[in-house]
C-alpha cells in the first residue's frame, strides 16, 4: 500500500510539481489549497504544509492536527527566519524546509 501524503499548499504551480513528483515515487498524494480543507481531510501517513495558506496561519493549521494525530508534519515554506523554524517546530512539525528546494532533498 503507498504512503499516503498530504499535501497543504495554496501554489498551484508548486503543487503540481510536487504531487506529480511524489506520485512518479510511488506516494499516494491528496491536495488541499486551504487550512480548513487540512484540518477537515484524513492526515494520511505524512503531511506536506506550506505555511502561507489563504484562510489561516499554517501554524494553526499544524497545531491543530497535532492536537489530534501524531502523524509526521514537514513544513515546507518560503519562511526561513530561524525563529519561524523553531515556532514550527515547537508547535509540533517533524520537520521544516524553506523553499526552494529540490525535491531529492524531501524524498
Amino acid at each position: 500500500m503507498p504512503v499516503q501524503v498530504l499535501l497543504v499548499e495554496d501554489d498551484a504551480s508548486i503543487a503540481s510539481s510536487l504531487s506529480e513528483a511524489l506520485h512518479g515515487q510511488g506516494f499516494d498524494v491528496r491536495h488541499v489549497t486551504t487550512g480548513r480543507e487540512a484540518i477537515a481531510a484524513p492526515p494520511g501517513d505524512v503531511v506536506l504544509l506550506d505555511l502561507g495558506l489563504p484562510d489561516m496561519d499554517g501554524y494553526d493549521v499544524c497545531r491543530a492536527i497535532r492536537a489530534v494525530s501524531t502523524v509526521p508534519i514537514i513544513v515546507i515554506t518560503a519562511r526561513g527566519e530561524e525563529l519561524d523554524r523553531v515556532l514550527g517546530l515547537e508547535l509540533g512539525a517533524d520537520d521544516y524546509v524553506v523553499k526552494p528546494f529540490g525535491f531529492r532533498e524531501r524524498v
